[in-house]
């Protein structure tokens, strides 16, 4: 059983990342909180539960033990799964939902994709009360290295200009590859990464 894996982020999509531990890469599913903090080439620590079904092995990751306790806790719901837990996860962090849960909140649950009122009606059927808000509250903190602040910079930039986020960190992390620039980013290096990644969107339109 995989608890945990550290290296570093070979690449970031929408659904997860692939992690490169010692020259073997790991195909991590991860929350959306999680994936937005995340670039090529930076070091992570990821909390791993590994799902195994009939068709496949899948990893499921985040940056906090207290995301994967929860993780665990959701699937404890009959009916609830890998796929609607990390949806859950995506849309609150562990210790809002934590505390949805317990004040019988079924419409914030239900802001998750592919959970419905019913599923949040039965979410806090069956875990209210059960829940250790004490371990959730205030252990959500990332394990991870130091936050490239350059590149939220960037980031932050070019959101400010339209761009998609998702969008943004992508061409962040090109401009970087291809212009052999260090991460995490410098401050001296935030303008001339901005630029080159505005020219990475541009040429994409």
């Amino acid at each position: 059983m995989i608890a945990m894996l550290h290296g570093l982020v070979a690449a970031v999509d929408q659904s997860g990342v692939v992690l490169d531990v010692s020259g073997v890469g790991f195909d991590v599913r991860m929350p959306q909180t999680d994936l937005a903090s995340l670039h090529s080439g930076q070091s992570a620590t990821v909390y791993i539960s590994m799902a195994v079904t009939q068709d496949a092995i899948t990893l499921y990751g985040f940056l906090s033990s207290a995301e994967k306790k929860m993780f665990l806790q959701l699937q404890k719901v009959s009916g609830i799964g890998p796929k609607v837990a990390l949806s859950l996860l995506s849309t609150l962090p562990p210790d809002r939902l934590a505390r949805a849960v317990a004040d019988g909140d079924a419409t914030a649950l239900a802001k998750a994709p592919g959970l419905g009122k019913k599923g949040a009606q039965k979410i806090i059927l069956e875990l209210k009360g059960s829940l250790d808000l004490s371990q959730v509250e205030g252990a959500s903190a990332p394990a991870q290295s130091p936050v490239d602040t350059g590149a939220q910079q960037v980031v932050e930039g070019l959101i400010s200009l339209g761009w998609r986020r998702q969008d943004a960190l992508d061409a962040v992390e090109r401009a970087c590859r291809d212009h052999d620039i260090e991460t995490p980013i410098g401050e001296k290096d935030v303008p001339r990464v901005l630029k080159l990644a505005l020219t990475e969107l541009d040429r994409g339109r």
